[in-house]
Formats: C-alpha cells, sequence, structure tokens
C-alpha cells in the first residue's frame, strides 16, 4: 500500500454474510431475516484474516461505523468486529439510511417472478423491467433511494474533510445489503443509481472507497489494493 493509501481516509462497505433469502435469490429488504451457517462463516472467514491492527480493516482507524438495524446487518457487524468491542464502542450508528432497498410489493419474490407478474399486468411491453430506473411497486423509487444515500455521504465527508492527509486515523465502516451498497458505490463516484456500471458485491464480501490525490472532491473506490505492511501498520 502506498504512503498515499496509507493516509487517505477510507470507506469500506461490507455485505452482510449468506441468508437462505440471498441464496435462493428472492428480494430481502424489510423482512428479519437471520444468516445461515454458511454466513456465519464467511464473516468469521474475513474476520480471521482482513481485520485486526495492521490488517486491511484495522479497528483503530475507524471513526465510525454505520449499520442497518436489520437483523442479519446487525449480527454480521457482531461478528466481523467481535474481538474489538472496546475499539469500537460508541462509533457504532444504526441507521434506516443504509437499510435495502425498499421492494415493497415485490418482498420475498425472484427476478424472473417479478418480471412475468409485470407483463401479466400490462407493465413493460416495450422494454424489461429495471429496478435501478423503474423502483419498486410500494416500495422505494430511485429518487427515494438517491436522497438517503446523498444524505448519509455528506455526513461521511464532512467527518473525513479534516484529516485527507492523514492527520488521524478517519476510516468509515458501513454494514449493510447487497444491492443498497452498490447503489451507495455509484453516488460516491458522483453516478445516477441508473447508471450502467455492473458490480458485484457476494454475501460476506468487502470493497472499499477512498479519494485521490487526497482530495475530498476526488472521490474513488479501490480495484485493487495491496496488504498493509507491517511499518504501516504504526501510527
Amino acid at each position: 500500500m502506498s504512503d498515499q493509501d496509507a493516509l487517505t481516509p477510507r470507506v469500506i462497505i461490507f455485505r452482510h454474510g449468506e441468508t437462505e433469502w440471498a441464496k435462493s435469490g428472492r428480494f430481502t429488504s424489510f423482512t428479519e431475516i437471520e444468516l445461515t451457517q454458511a454466513g456465519v462463516a464467511q464473516v468469521f472467514s474475513v474476520a480471521a484474516r482482513l481485520v485486526g491492527a495492521g490488517r486491511l480493516l484495522d479497528p483503530r482507524r475507524l471513526v465510525q461505523v454505520f449499520v442497518s438495524p436489520r437483523v442479519r446487518a446487525v449480527k454480521t457487524l457482531e461478528l466481523l468486529l467481535s474481538a474489538y468491542p472496546d475499539v469500537v464502542a460508541g462509533k457504532v450508528t444504526y441507521t434506516e439510511d443504509i437499510t435495502e432497498w425498499s421492494y415493497g410489493d415485490y418482498e420475498g419474490r425472484k427476478d424472473q417472478e417479478i418480471r412475468l407478474l409485470r407483463k401479466k399486468r400490462g407493465l413493460d411491453q416495450e422494454k424489461e423491467w429495471d429496478i435501478w430506473l423503474d423502483g419498486c411497486e410500494g416500495g422505494e423509487s430511485s429518487q427515494q433511494v438517491t436522497e438517503r444515500l446523498d444524505k448519509l455521504i455528506s455526513q461521511i465527508r464532512e467527518m473525513q474533510k479534516p484529516y485527507m492527509c492523514g492527520e488521524k486515523p478517519a476510516d468509515v465502516l458501513l454494514v449493510a445489503h447487497g444491492l443498497i451498497l452498490r447503489c451507495f458505490v455509484k453516488r460516491w463516484l458522483g453516478l445516477s443509481i441508473d447508471s450502467p456500471l455492473q458490480m458485484i458485491l457476494a454475501p460476506g464480501a468487502m470493497a472499499i472507497l477512498s479519494y485521490k490525490k487526497n482530495n475530498i472532491n476526488e472521490p474513488a473506490i479501490h480495484i485493487g489494493l495491496a496488504l498493509p505492511s507491517e511499518e504501516e501498520s504504526k501510527f
């Protein structure tokens, strides 16, 4: 990791571990679903390999943790940082700003099922349904999702702005859901939610956002990141 990478504040996004509905491809927003045993193992594996002093996610460098209040996200955070309760004490905020896109009438359904139901009702005759653009009946629109994510992004940038050159550690951790975190990446980069940026974020997966040239006005995504060296882990 370069000196710039080590100094620049980061936003670490983490998707909750596997659930039965995620495994089967069912849309899950407000329904409370527990992690599967495989989901628990996914999070424990990341915690053992990537979380700790001098590792990719160093709890000592966190100034704030934002978590979706859904039980699958809350449990994921508990497992991810179980060895560091004292380090993150007082830094955790449970917020609806980072809950999953509300799927409304489509909750619990699979993608193809939604498409067939919509066509039976006379919708989408000229183009396929696109959640990024069309939103969900009885749920959220893309504009509503954009507004709540933009509010959170502004809050994060206010936190990190004074420390762009490493004056003190200012990493932020988000623990949430697959679709909303991909939306967050787009808004972080200044893209509209319906921009054609194809992304994959598997259950129990981590990604890292930051800024180019230590500049608050140049938000960026790490498409590759070297692991910290022992020297860089000291601050």
